[in-house]
Formats: C-alpha cells, structure tokens, sequence
C-alpha cells in the first residue's frame, strides 16, 4: 500500500488549502485515515483523522477551520484548511490504518497507523 499525498503550499494567513492523499495498491477499504503534522525536533501529532464510518477527530487547534472528509471507495482522503494561520506551518502527513479499530480511542495516536505518505508541507505567512 502506498499513499499519495498531494496540495501543500504557501498561503497567506487566513488563506485556505486542500491536502489530498490516495492509496493505491489496496483492495479493501482501509481503517482510519488521517493526517498528522511534524516539525523539525518534535513529535507527530494528530491533526485529523477519520474512520471508514465517518467518525472523525480533530486537534482543538484546528477545530472549526479544517473539515476531514474521504471516499471509501478510492480510498482517498481530504483535508480542508480553512483561516490558516502561520502556527499552521508544518510538515502534514498522510496516514491509514489497515484495519478499523475496536476502540475509536485509539485513532488518534500516530502508532495506530500502518501507512504514511511522503508529506507535505503547508505553509502560512
């Protein structure tokens, strides 16, 4: 399975973007998908995330600007980010799960995830 991700860039603050991601080489419908964020020294942590049921989880901080949606069938994922900020700045990486989870606690954890794209970065000035 590999993930594609796609639609980074440099926005002005307030601004919006759209990530995508698609996996390929999968014929079922995976777990969650979702997206993370790294900067340089720090850990990956969850921006959104979002079941094959349509359960979703956002970080506080993007709540009310970004909306996580997806297609089950092309095992595809979206990120819309809207009223960027520049603390929004920051690599963004695609991630699935191969399997749905029991628990939708666990979704938000980075180590939940069996595939990650290459990233993308986003920048808002």
């Amino acid at each position: 399975v590999q993930l594609q991700a796609s639609g980074g860039g440099l926005v002005q603050a307030g601004g919006s973007l759209r990530l995508s991601c698609v996996a390929s080489g999968v014929a079922f419908t995976l777990g969650a998908m979702g997206w993370f964020r790294q900067g340089p020294g720090k850990q990956r942590e969850l921006v959104a995330t979002i079941t094959s049921g349509g359960t979703m989880q956002y970080a506080d901080s993007v709540k009310g600007r970004f909306t996580i949606s997806r297609d089950n069938r092309k095992n595809t994922v979206w990120l819309h980010m809207n009223s960027l900020k520049p603390e929004d700045t920051d690599g963004y990486y695609c991630a699935a799960a191969r399997r749905p989870s029991a628990s939708t606690s666990v979704i938000q954890w980075a180590d939940h995830y069996d595939y990650w794209g290459q990233g993308t970065v986003t920048v808002s000035s």
